[in-house]
């Protein structure tokens, strides 16, 4: 064989051992590809990590007292007075598992989606700070306890940010395709915590402002077909208009951290609902919701009867609008809290003992409804239910989560990065930037339980990966505009910069 032809079966051979296996991505092949994106892959590694030891440490997961009631409506599908049904249509989709293992395994990888999604939107920041907004997801040891509760905020957490990184992705056009699926995402969030509902005219606004009417009317009318047929399966159960039956409870409840009959002087059918002690005296808001000598539990059958509701939605607007200052006081009072350094002990140490990872096995639950809910999880395990802790790895998630995790004081300041950006922007050429978008739903994620019910750790933290994403996106606009500032000068692009 002639020089040249064995040299060019040579480069051959080689070109063929180099490139990947049929039916692969190019850059799955591509060693440089996966060393520019390192960093983050470290992270994700650890986080994965971090998600087996929880797997390993507490098996097969942890309970909540709402996880109970989850569970009946998985055998008995019907809308829950006080939940939609989402989460319970997330279990039902892993019941042929048998496992609620399955359903932690199922969290804890709609928490590492969740930090792939917010790295990929991020990805044209400089990677350091794409990396470092998926820390608190991947990382914090909340988050990770959180994931393996038995609760619906892990999967309300993925369809929220899922739904802003398509809004904010960058595309010039956006397809009609891709806006339905935002509108479905939007919906199936709304209907696994009701909080999701605003959300709906945040993403539709962002169209609006960007002058795509037909898009944002898109996105609201595909939001709202699963949310009406919903509601029209609600009012068929209930003959009650909504998604739930305890707004006016809840809301209720949040009033009576600084509701003064005196100064509201209420009609008689609302003054049964008062509570004679002084503010300082009285117990969190949920106290009066669940708690047997609440003004509102005494009142004849279930709390969340129409008639009940309604006479607690009066009186919380009675109240809203005789004292709006101690209202406004009362959330902004609410809201600080997700701002302090530490963890205080609140609503109770009940609850807040439900987002540590345990040293003890927890026992059954103690409440009736909760008792019923517990018989129906067995049917949903196929055996008994409950907790198994398995040392040393659940010991070492306990001292890694006395160690690891997000002040609050940390959040705010990555919450003002996106606007103290804006403000030392000196020149907005260009189109608008789409950090907006997550800043402004990480905010309402946060206000809304603040002003409708009280806070709670378990509702910050859906919150923190949309405050991150807006964090990244704000400075990446400011180094894309100092690059194409550079391109149009003349001036070179520092190699770090990715376009």
């Amino acid at each position: 064989m002639p020089e040249r032809q064995r040299e060019g079966v040579r480069v051959m051979a080689e070109a063929r051992a180099d490139k990947p296996a049929r039916g692969w991505p190019a850059w799955v092949g591509d060693p440089s590809r996966w060393r520019r994106h390192g960093w983050f892959l470290a992270v994700l590694a650890l986080g994965t990590a971090l998600r087996a030891l929880a797997m390993l440490g507490y098996r097969p997961a942890l309970w909540f007292p709402d996880s109970y009631t989850y569970v009946v409506t998985v055998f008995k599908p019907r809308p829950d007075l006080v939940r939609p049904a989402g989460y319970s249509m997330f279990l039902k989709l892993l019941e042929p598992f048998h496992g609620f293992g399955m359903v932690a395994a199922a969290q804890h990888l709609l928490g590492l989606a969740t930090g792939v999604l917010i790295y990929r939107v991020a990805r044209r920041a400089p990677r350091w700070v794409a990396t470092l907004a998926t820390v608190p997801v991947l990382l914090d040891a909340y988050q990770i306890e959180l994931e393996h509760l038995l609760v619906s905020d892990t999967l309300f957490m993925f369809l929220v940010v899922a739904a802003v990184a398509l809004c904010v992705s960058e595309r010039p056009a956006p397809a009609a395709g891709v806006v339905v699926a935002i509108g479905l995402l939007l919906a199936a969030a709304t209907l696994t915590r009701t909080v999701g509902q605003p959300l709906i005219v945040l993403l539709a606004a962002w169209y609006v402002l960007r002058g795509r009417l037909r898009l944002a009317g898109l996105l609201v009318a595909t939001a709202l077909v699963p949310v009406i047929a919903y509601g029209a399966w609600f009012y068929a159960t209930y003959q009650r208009v909504g998604l739930v039956g305890a707004n006016g409870v809840f809301l209720y409840a949040r009033t009576m951290s600084f509701a003064d009959c005196a100064r509201m002087d209420p009609p008689p059918d609302l003054r049964v609902l008062c509570d004679p002690r002084p503010p300082e005296r009285r117990p969190p808001s949920q106290e009066y919701i669940w708690a047997k000598d609440s003004p509102l539990v005494l009142l004849p059958g279930i709390t969340f009867t129409k008639e009940t509701d309604d006479l607690a939605g009066r009186f919380a607007t009675l109240a809203i609008t005789r004292q709006p200052l101690d209202y406004a006081a009362s959330v902004l009072t609410e809201l600080g809290r997700t701002f302090t350094w530490g963890r205080p002990v609140y609503p109770d140490p009940e609850i807040y003992a439900y987002y540590q990872f345990p040293v003890t096995e927890p026992g059954p639950p103690g409440r009736y409804p909760a008792q019923v809910g517990a018989d129906y999880a067995k049917l949903y395990e196929r055996g008994a239910i409950g907790t198994e802790i398995v040392e040393p790895y659940a010991g070492w998630l306990r001292a890694y989560q006395s160690m690891v995790r997000l002040p609050g004081p940390v959040l705010l300041g990555v919450l003002l990065v996106p606007p103290v950006a804006a403000v030392m922007r000196r020149r907005g050429r260009g189109r608008p930037t789409p950090w907006p978008v997550p800043w402004s739903a990480a905010v309402m994620l946060l206000v809304t339980p603040a002003a409708a019910a009280e806070f709670d750790y378990r509702y910050v933290l859906p919150a923190v990966p949309l405050a991150c994403l807006a964090a990244a996106l704000s400075i990446r606009s400011d180094v894309r505009r100092q690059c194409e500032s550079k391109k149009e000068f003349g001036d070179d692009i520092p190699r770090n910069v990715q376009l």
